[in-house]
């Protein structure tokens, strides 16, 4: 097993509710970095980014709130997370909002350039986080990362790296989605990446369709970035959450998602992203992320 390199983003700046950025403590809370190193990798926690306080910074353009700070902290990460797979090792990020991804997929994507080649992306989330500033009601620049991977906006995120867009519509997998703004639903039609909503899985079988995202994200691939926001699943299993949405994934289902990634062994980077402690009961919800992360590494029951 590779390396594995834990990067915590205690990142609160995109999102309307506070609490998220204490989410990469509670993931070491819940024994993340003991619990890996039973799989037989050797584990490297590389400690928390720093990332300004909320109440230091003015929060800017109301159309995307605190972009620019974001755009700082996603910067870093983009720069380390290279760093980590230039040097052969698996980055873990622990979020912190989910504006985080436009510095881990921007790391993968560049990654892959290098071997002159792209990176599939699988985001398993209840939203879709495609809203522009132009689209956006509430300017939460957590809803606009999937749409800065993908084109131009917003663009102090889409610039991230200096080269754009990150990944491919074709190669792009959405899973869980439950949750769209009006203006949200246009794009993500528009956007040609593949969709596999809570009805999909209703009728499909989970199974089946977390077969089909890695086919998608593996194709002509140099492997698969996996966005996970924890608020794909059901809230009855991961109730500290920043955006809860009743009917995602239950406990089963998000588990067969992550050990599906692990059977196709093409994982290069898991974010895990949007634990909120605050809003948690006995932080369950990130010792179920900790063990998602477990079977996306290949854990097996026998």
């Amino acid at each position: 097993m590779r390396p594995i390199h834990i990067i915590g983003v205690p990142l609160d700046l995109g999102g309307g509710r506070r609490g998220v950025d204490m989410g990469p403590s509670a993931f070491r809370i819940a024994g993340l970095d003991t619990r890996i190193a039973t799989l037989g990798a050797a584990v490297v926690d590389r400690g928390d980014l720093v990332v300004p306080i909320q109440e230091t910074k003015a929060a800017g353009d109301p159309r995307k709130r605190y972009v620019r700070e974001i755009a700082r902290v996603c910067q870093r990460l983009y720069q380390i997370a290279l760093a980590t797979l230039e040097k052969d090792a698996l980055p873990i990020i622990l979020g912190g909002d989910h504006s985080l991804a436009a510095g881990s997929v921007a790391a993968s994507a560049e990654h892959a350039r290098r071997q002159d080649r792209t990176v599939g992306l699988i985001w398993v989330d209840a939203h879709g986080d495609m809203n522009t500033p132009a689209t956006s009601a509430s300017g939460n620049v957590h809803g606009m990362p999937l749409a800065a991977l993908l084109g131009a906006e917003p663009a102090e995120l889409a610039g991230i790296g200096g080269f754009a867009p990150k990944v491919r519509p074709e190669s792009t997998v959405i899973i869980g989605l439950r949750n769209l703004d009006a203006p949200e639903k246009g794009r993500v039609r528009e956007s040609g990446v593949h969709v596999l909503t809570m009805k999909d899985i209703d009728r499909l079988g989970i199974a089946a369709c977390a077969e089909r995202a890695v086919e998608i994200a593996s194709a002509g691939t140099a492997g698969i970035h996996v966005s996970f926001d924890l608020d794909a699943c059901d809230p009855a299993v991961a109730p500290g959450v920043g955006t809860p949405v009743r009917g995602g994934l239950d406990y089963r289902e998000a588990h067969m998602v992550m050990e599906t990634v692990a059977d196709s062994g093409r994982l290069i980077a898991l974010d895990l992203v949007e634990v909120n402690p605050i809003l948690d009961v006995r932080n369950s919800t990130a010792r179920l992320g900790t063990e998602l992360a477990l079977s996306a590494l290949g854990q097996d029951i026998l």
